[in-house]
This record gives C-alpha cells, sequence and structure tokens, in this order.
C-alpha cells in the first residue's frame, strides 16, 4: 500500500483506468468474434457486423484504448474475411 498521498491518487486512478479499458476490450472481443462467426457461417448478417465491429475498434482508438495500427490491422483482418 503507498504511503504518499499522490502514490495513493495514482492507485485510484489505475484501478478505475484498468476496468474501463478491460470493459472496452472485452466489447470489441466480442464484436470481432461475431463478425467472425458471421463470416464463417455465411450469414447475411455479416456486413452488418463487420461494420458494427469496425465502429466499436475506431471508437477505442479515439478513446486511446488501442493503438491505430493496431486497430487498422484489427479491421483489415476481418475486411478481407468478408470481401471474398
Amino acid at each position: 500500500m503507498a504511503n504518499i498521498a499522490s502514490a495513493q491518487k495514482q492507485n485510484r486512478k489505475m484501478i478505475k483506468n484498468r476496468a474501463r479499458n478491460r470493459a472496452a476490450m472485452a466489447k470489441i472481443r466480442t464484436a470481432v468474434k461475431k463478425a467472425r462467426t458471421a463470416v464463417d457461417a455465411k450469414s447475411g448478417e455479416a456486413a452488418a457486423a463487420l461494420k458494427a465491429a469496425v465502429a466499436i475498434v475506431d471508437s477505442a482508438v479515439t478513446k486511446g484504448i488501442l493503438k491505430r495500427r493496431t486497430a487498422s490491422r484489427y479491421v483489415s483482418r476481418l475486411s478481407t474475411r468478408v470481401a471474398p
């Protein structure tokens, strides 16, 4: 346990940020998985699932949860699955 006030505050911030980041990553993973399963099942909802996943990934970049190139890689891999 931290003894200095600023270190205690940093610990509180870290706990909040970690919870926010974990929730956001879970949301991203779920959206990407739904898009993948829709593509693999050759369902008609694949394009809609892709669009939703891309929106979630892009918003994570804006919030600083994902790096720009990581998000680009996610989107690219999903798009190539949907395209052929």
